[in-house]
């Protein structure tokens, strides 16, 4: 019986292919592992989440995209490379400046932003860097576990995205990040995902980098003016 309700996925997927396959227009089609059990979340905004069980932590699988603190208070939006430099206080922008990239990369936050306490939706919480070390130990440890974090094939990461297995589902994806030089310099967008972590250290905001060349999660202090990704772990 058991072998009966696990073929289905199987011939769907076949199905799926002969459907497509008989058109004039190839179609790829993407499903989503049909054994792996996601959950769901929505932020201020009305954007939603998959949510993923790794271990005894509950992760949100994007990068957060809100653009308003869990009260509605808009976070305010900074373009311009001057002002975003100067600033010691919250701020977020999208990669590049281009609104599009929200919706894959998710939004750019300074540490401050961070620091607030109120960037998740509630019963969430930027993750800190000890679920980060959890979450890395669980996947046998930071010169691994990165490649099992990483979405795999070349959607968005370049070439040679080393050791991509994705196997946990956190589909990491490489959102780059902001400087805070003379002119703010967006980078590593296709190469690098970076990720604020609630911790400091010395004046500099704690984060877990993950490269396209390498299977390792680093770790990095980072000036608390630069914008980063952020990912969310369930309170309970």
């Amino acid at each position: 019986m058991k072998k009966k309700k696990r073929i289905w996925p199987y011939l769907l997927i076949t199905l799926l292919i002969l459907s497509f396959g008989c058109e004039k227009d190839v179609v790829i089609v993407k499903i989503m592992d049909p054994w792996i059990r996601y959950g769901s979340a929505t932020d201020v905004d009305g954007n939603e989440y998959k949510t993923i069980l790794i271990g005894n932590q509950t992760w949100m699988v994007s990068n957060l995209k809100t653009t308003r603190y869990n009260d509605g208070t808009p976070i305010p939006l900074v373009h311009d490379a001057e002002s975003w430099t100067g600033l010691s206080s919250p701020a977020c922008c999208w990669q590049n400046n281009d609104p599009a990239r929200k919706v894959t990369y998710g939004v750019l936050y300074n540490w401050y932003a961070v620091n607030t306490g109120m960037l998740c939706p509630v019963g969430w919480h930027v993750a800190t860097d000890t679920e980060w070390t959890s979450l890395i130990s669980y996947l046998g440890g930071d010169n691994i576990a990165g490649g099992k974090l990483k979405e795999s094939g070349f959607r968005h990461w370049v070439s040679p995205n080393t050791g991509a297995t994705n196997e946990v589902a956190f589909s990491a994806l490489p959102g780059g990040d902001r400087l805070s030089g003379s002119d703010a310099v967006f980078e590593k967008i296709g190469e690098m995902g970076c990720w604020w972590t609630v911790a400091s250290n010395d004046g500099q905001g704690v984060g877990r980098i993950i490269s396209v060349s390498n299977i390792n999660v680093g770790k990095s202090y980072i000036p608390k003016k630069n914008g980063m990704s952020v990912r969310c772990v369930w309170d309970y």
